[in-house]
């Protein structure tokens, strides 16, 4: 895109942003004439100022708009920045495999390596670290999809499916927790495709799991709800069906993943059930297992019943969730409990308590401190806790809100 004149990228980043001219004007305090000329290349950006206040409504590096690569700053070195993205993009833009009905497709990485390669990826995503992962995706994602290829039709060709959709699930995961949400549906719609090729149904529910997951993120709760409850009810255990801790453990998610759609809804009666069933699916588990990267388990099924109370706006019984939780927590990968922080402190904003929601905040970036400093909804609930804050924050506050980019 680098080639393109600015008023061109303009236009495209507010396409990207889903703004109409005449939204995109009113924030500028300029006319929808004005847009359309800059666009169009009629009228020119010479004014530096208002190039730096174009990015800033758009939400992109002013560097992007004027066609240079942007500078990487040294505090956001563990987020994933736009050149990520675009990278990542790239790559789930590809489509190589049609190439493989003309020519025979180019010499793939040994299976054995890619296996290494992705059960990497998915310690790299579960333990926070998604600056690492997005440096390592848009070649992780290539090597997938020519191996895919390449295995087509072979006695290796399930296993290579298998891995693809392992990479496409990795990908909708991280794409989702920067805020991606358009990409993140794609890839685990991509995901649930390479599952059923891998004949692997337990694959395809958690790539379901995914999908799930991007649909709620994109406001879609009832598409969520509909899709993790259908896809859960195929593959409850019983009946001829084998019950192995591998499929409690998806068939558990897919209940966490609909009753918090449902909660987003405020359906209090569907949440409850799920959560119930889910419950019955832990206990059969036992301890909380990571089968099938679900994380899936007792403890996991707690911090679900506590993020659900979140969406309902019952802070208190979130709270009060939280503090039952036990000794389980410790065990879980730190991806999972820093995501439960962000949803205590959450609750702690919604019944008033600013001191004990920073604590929650404060807690995940010592654990984790990509999954606060990333994430926009954790920017969110800083934003709040400073407006609520009376007088001047404290020290590591102030300091975790700059490190954040939030204003204090």
């Amino acid at each position: 895109m680098d080639e393109l004149p600015i008023g061109r990228r303009v236009a495209y980043w507010r396409s990207r942003r889903k703004m109409s001219q005449q939204v995109f004007a009113d924030r500028l305090d300029k006319s929808k004439s004005w847009v359309d000329k800059v666009e169009r290349g009629v009228r020119r950006l010479d004014k530096f100022s208002v190039v730096y206040e174009i990015a800033d409504v758009l939400q992109v590096d002013v560097q992007l708009l004027v066609g240079k690569e942007p500078e990487r700053r040294p505090d956001s070195v563990n987020c994933i920045d736009q050149i990520e993205v675009d990278q990542i993009r790239a790559a789930l833009e590809r489509y190589d495999s049609i190439s493989a009905f003309f020519d025979a497709p180019p010499q793939p990485q040994p299976l054995g390596e890619l296996r290494k390669a992705v059960s990497h990826a998915w310690l790299t995503y579960q333990h926070a670290k998604y600056g690492v992962l997005a440096r390592a995706l848009p070649k992780l994602v290539r090597d997938a999809q020519c191996a895919d290829s390449a295995y087509a039709g072979s006695a290796e060709g399930r296993d290579a499916a298998h891995l693809l959709g392992q990479v496409y699930q990795i990908a909708s995961s991280a794409l989702r927790k920067v805020g991606e949400h358009e990409l993140s549906w794609l890839a685990g719609d991509r995901a649930i495709a390479v599952a059923q090729r891998a004949g692997d149904p337990l694959l395809a529910g958690v790539a379901t799991y995914r999908v799930g997951n991007a649909l709620l993120a994109l406001g879609r709760a009832r598409p969520a709800l509909e899709v993790n409850v259908n896809v859960a009810n195929r593959l409850a255990p019983g009946g001829a069906k084998e019950t192995t801790p591998e499929r409690l453990s998806v068939y558990g998610m897919l209940l966490l993943q609909g009753a918090m759609a449902a909660a987003r809804i405020g359906d209090s009666a569907t949440v409850r059930d799920l959560l119930h069933s889910a419950g019955e699916a832990a206990e059969a588990v036992g301890e909380d297992q990571n089968h099938y990267w679900t994380s899936f388990g007792p403890t996991n099924v707690r911090l679900h019943r506590a993020a659900a109370a979140v969406e309902l706006g019952e802070g208190r019984h979130a709270v009060e969730t939280h503090e039952t939780i036990g000794d389980g927590f410790n065990a879980l990968l730190p991806e999972r409990r820093a995501h439960h922080y962000i949803d205590i402190a959450r609750g702690y904003t919604q019944i008033g308590d600013v001191e004990k929601a920073s604590e929650m905040l404060l807690e995940g970036d010592r654990l984790a401190p990509s999954e606060i400093r990333c994430r926009p909804v954790a920017h969110e609930v800083m934003a709040d806790v400073l407006r609520r804050t009376r007088g001047v924050p404290s020290a590591p506050v102030a300091e975790l809100a700059e490190h954040m980019g939030v204003g204090v």
